[in-house]
């Protein structure tokens, strides 16, 4: 959300700003659905329609429409490839993508944080010429609607030297970070400025101490092997988009016969991404951060178009 929240500060200091967001994308095409950037009168900007140079060009667009005072709504389709006969983006990956350019004052910014309030349980907004307007089944055909679903949430167990550098990569990401520890006074928490919250509770309470959804992700990171058995009992069982936890294969392997044991089956464990991580010879905290960053984007973008051919 961090685009709407720039345009949110940008609204309250009394300029003017655009929106550029990625409606639909098809084929080999770098900006996807959803993608959303913003750049206010100044010329500063936040995020991305896909880079290159058409984002430059719609970029300079979006600046214009701003120094022109003109405000209506438009709607841009995208060909990445030399033969279609109009609207090449300059690009040749050969997929395509349709962008809608709003421009926003700051009578606009009630919508913004309606916006920002409701993403996360997920938004409709119609694009009409001169206006935006909440969907509903009784409104006119909209030139475009926005659907804005940000439920991006990562549930970090374990504070420590790779939870804060997982915090880290993942606000990068655009992710709500959720860190969870038992201990007190924790340097790597009160170090932690990344994550949206911390709890210090008792892992034997993980389960009551989470708000959860089965859009979420969780990574059980904590301090020993002890906990990491205990918080893992209590959550497999629970529907997440993704979850993994960190340890050697020795460390898995033995924590998972002695569950086994205990009455719970592979089947039930084998969505359970452990050892977590793509394996990248990872040797900082930081490394081991992005492989575990890399495999969440991996798990969460399977199945969507890439244009690829894995």
């Amino acid at each position: 959300m961090k685009t709407f929240h720039f345009l949110t500060k940008t609204l309250q200091s009394n300029k003017r700003a655009t929106l550029l967001y990625v409606l639909q994308s098809k084929g080999s095409s770098p900006g996807r659905k959803g993608f959303s950037m913003a750049v206010d009168e100044d010329g500063n900007f936040v995020g991305t329609i896909g880079g290159g140079i058409m984002e430059v060009k719609l970029l300079e667009l979006a600046k214009d429409k701003i120094k022109k005072g003109d405000f209506r709504n438009l709607i841009k389709q995208q060909f990445h490839n030399k033969q279609n006969p109009k609207n090449q983006s300059g690009l040749i990956c050969s997929g395509e993508q349709t962008v809608a350019i709003i421009p926003f004052e700051d009578k606009d910014l009630l919508i913004v944080q309606t916006i920002i309030e409701k993403a996360t349980a997920g938004i409709r907004i119609n694009v009409y010429e001169k206006e935006l307007r909440l969907a509903n089944e009784d409104q006119p055909t909209p030139l475009a609607t926005l659907e804005i679903n940000q439920n991006k949430r990562i549930h970090i167990l374990g504070g420590g030297h790779v939870g804060l550098a997982l915090s880290q990569v993942m606000s990068l990401l655009d992710y709500q970070v959720l860190v969870y520890d038992n201990r007190d006074n924790l340097s790597t928490i009160q170090q932690n400025t990344a994550a949206t919250s911390t709890k210090i509770i008792d892992f034997n309470d993980t389960l009551e101490a989470m708000t959860y959804s089965p859009l979420d992700t969780v990574v059980i990171v904590s301090t020993s092997y002890r906990t990491d058995k205990i918080i893992l009992k209590q959550l497999y069982k629970e529907k997440f988009r993704y979850i993994g936890m960190m340890g050697s294969d020795h460390k898995i392997k033995q924590l998972f016969d002695e569950l086994q044991k205990e009455g719970i089956s592979d089947t039930e464990l084998a969505h359970i991404h452990a050892p977590i991580g793509i394996p990248i010879y990872s040797k900082t905290t930081m490394e081991i951060a992005v492989s575990i960053a890399g495999q969440i984007i991996l798990e969460t973008n399977r199945g969507l178009p890439t244009g690829r051919s894995y």
